[in-house]
């Protein structure tokens, strides 16, 4: 039997969000969600996340090459460094949101999935679909185990 995990997820719970900026709210989306860990140095994720939010507001695919420009832009004019932004980096943090059902490629662009809210997402693929089938599989393993106590 293999040890390697089939999916998993990092869940982690925050204090309620106050008055807190756009780039601040998608930050604490990354570290609820695993995407980011605490106190990580490293956080090109949030402005990829940012960058692909705000585009979904009009509907609009970007290529990797785009959301790169978009993300130095953003750090820039946030006056963060400019850490991790190479294209292997960004493919990889796209990938990691493509596996979590946040983003989709279609044609070598990425969009929000469906164009839909995060909200709904996070419902509707890694809550209701994720998380469930990690679940089942968990219960599995107490239901197997219970009979080899017996």
């Amino acid at each position: 039997m293999k040890e390697r995990a089939l999916s998993e997820i990092t869940l982690r719970k925050y204090e309620k969000p106050y008055d807190l900026s756009s780039r601040e709210l998608v930050k604490k989306v990354c570290l609820s969600l695993g995407l980011l860990q605490p106190g990580d140095s490293r956080d090109i994720m949030v402005d990829i996340l940012l960058t692909l939010t705000e585009a979904s507001k009009t509907k609009k695919e970007l290529s990797s090459g785009e959301i790169k420009k978009r993300v130095i832009e953003s750090r820039t004019k946030s006056n963060l460094e400019l850490k991790g932004i190479a294209d292997s980096n960004i493919r990889r943090q796209l990938k990691r949101l493509n596996d979590l059902f946040i983003i989709e490629k279609k044609n070598n662009l990425y969009r929000i999935s469906e164009f839909s809210s995060l909200n709904e997402i996070f419902s509707e693929k890694i809550e209701k679909f994720y998380v469930s089938g990690i679940i089942e599989r968990i219960k599995e393993y107490l239901a197997a185990l219970e009979k080899t106590e017996k």
